[in-house]
């Protein structure tokens, strides 16, 4: 709770120590207390304690629940929707990249590609003074034609203002996340245990709250559309004859791609689950292409290829820089490596993680292929991680919550404060850009190879310790 009061706070006083500037003159929407000024440094130092916080908070709360000890799920369920509401009514926090999502959004209003043109592009052409972020500012979108629909979506119902654009994204984003978590309310409310647990992996999970609702980052909305093709595969294409349960599963796979390309793992977690029914598999494929081909045609031929060139991110190679540091090696082979690495370990986990009792075969391939991809591939950030989260709530309580959350809670805090390294050093100041450098450099790629090495040891060994009631078999 105390981490979720920072990260309120820290969103709430944006104005105070977060670039750019923004224009909140509109009376809806987003809103902050830009009257009152706290010093960039306490602000910023407050955030990386809140990590801290919520990751031991997080791990706390799972323990007590695997021990039966009593949790006051009540409080914390209140706090943390009382901090996501917050959260998603004031400016972007914790990253800039909502803004450019509301950029992004507003070029492909104006009739031009979001592929093409820059947001430094249209920021010259409207002769704007705010509202920009540095970091990225010369790179062209990312992400899928869906993406786009939304962004300009959010740009006709905002106007002109591209902070009221942040929070129709925010809001979006915010609903994709109550989705999940009701979902996951339902779908385990026979099992207090897996219940709570969900809950503090999830809804509860300032972490996860931050990444997403704060940030406002749109891989939330992938991982929800993604989440509900996975289940639709499970619990309706598995046992149903008719081409329509898989044609369902194969169209908000095929949305989530759409969104976030990442998100074809999900697309072969549901090959997977239905490799053994040819007709739904076929039907899958069918309705995710019905999905992904339309979207590219509209988007053209500069979609794809800013998808292919998007420039390398994340917390400096990963555990691979630091390695191939000491070692005296270029940081380019940091991809090979991790790309000759991922096929053999991906199969080692997808075959040695244990059968649930109430088997759902797409979730735990998902899982299984995401942990895999998020711990080897050194390009990273912190809101990659809802790939797993999102599905590790329907997976029964394991030694495998610890790799992801550790996993999770290393990578946020390298991340925080998310002002972007653009213009870091500028904001934060000498000593403070110091101390971020050797977060990311020194402190978390550690975690990150013990997060990949304990991963490998419990696929080896199959000490998973999962809970009795929740283990069919190795």
């Amino acid at each position: 709770m105390t981490s979720l009061a920072i990260m309120v706070a820290a969103g709430l006083l944006r104005s105070s120590w977060m670039p750019p500037r923004l224009d909140l003159h509109s009376a809806g929407p987003p809103w902050e207390l830009s009257g009152v000024h706290v010093s960039t440094k306490i602000v910023v130092v407050a955030v990386w304690v809140s990590g801290v916080l919520a990751g031991g908070g997080v791990a706390a709360g799972l323990l007590a629940v695997r021990r039966r000890l009593p949790v006051p799920m009540r409080a914390i369920l209140v706090s943390a929707v009382v901090a996501a509401v917050v959260l998603a009514v004031v400016p972007p926090t914790g990253s800039t990249d909502a803004l450019d999502y509301a950029i992004y959004g507003h070029i492909a209003q104006i009739g031009r590609s979001p592929y093409v043109m820059t947001p430094n592009r249209y920021r010259l052409l409207f002769h704007l003074k705010q509202g920009i972020p540095f970091d990225w500012a010369r790179n062209p979108s990312v992400y899928g034609p869906l993406a786009t629909a939304e962004q300009l979506l959010a740009a006709r119902l905002a106007g002109p203002s591209l902070a009221v654009t942040t929070f129709w994204l925010k809001l979006i984003n915010a609903l994709a996340f109550a989705g999940v978590a009701l979902g996951a309310d339902r779908a385990l409310r026979a099992d207090p245990a897996r219940r709570a647990r969900a809950h503090l992996l999830w809804t509860a999970n300032p972490l996860l709250i931050w990444n997403l609702i704060a940030a406002g980052h749109l891989d939330v909305l992938a991982a929800a559309l993604g989440l509900a093709g996975l289940v639709v595969a499970d619990r309706w294409a598995a046992s149903s004859p008719r081409f329509a349960a898989g044609a369902t599963a194969g169209v908000c796979i095929g949305a989530a791609v759409s969104i976030k390309a990442d998100y074809l793992v999900f697309a072969l977690a549901v090959a997977w689950a239905l490799r053994r029914q040819p007709s739904q598999l076929l039907a899958a494929v069918g309705g995710a292409a019905a999905v992904i081909i339309p979207g590219y045609l509209v988007a053209g031929m500069p979609a794809v290829k800013a998808l292919v060139s998007r420039a390398p991110g994340g917390l400096g190679n990963g555990f691979y820089g630091t390695m191939l540091e000491h070692l005296g090696f270029s940081l380019h082979y940091a991809e090979p490596i991790a790309a000759l690495l991922l096929v053999p370990v991906g199969w080692l986990v997808l075959t040695r993680l244990p059968v649930a009792a109430d088997n759902r075969p797409a979730i735990r391939a998902a899982l299984a292929l995401s942990i895999t991809w998020l711990v080897l591939w050194p390009n990273q950030f912190a809101w990659y991680s809802v790939m797993i989260m999102c599905v590790l709530i329907f997976y029964p309580e394991s030694r495998l919550d610890w790799v992801a959350i550790g996993w999770l809670t290393a990578i946020t805090i390298a991340d925080m404060p998310g002002i972007g390294f653009g213009r870091a050093a500028t904001t934060l100041g000498p000593v403070l850009t110091v101390v971020q450098r050797q977060i990311g450099q020194r402190l978390t790629p550690p975690v990150m190879l013990a997060a990949a090495i304990a991963l490998v040891v419990l696929c080896v060994t199959g000490r998973w310790n999962m809970r009795r009631e929740g283990k069919l078999g190795g």
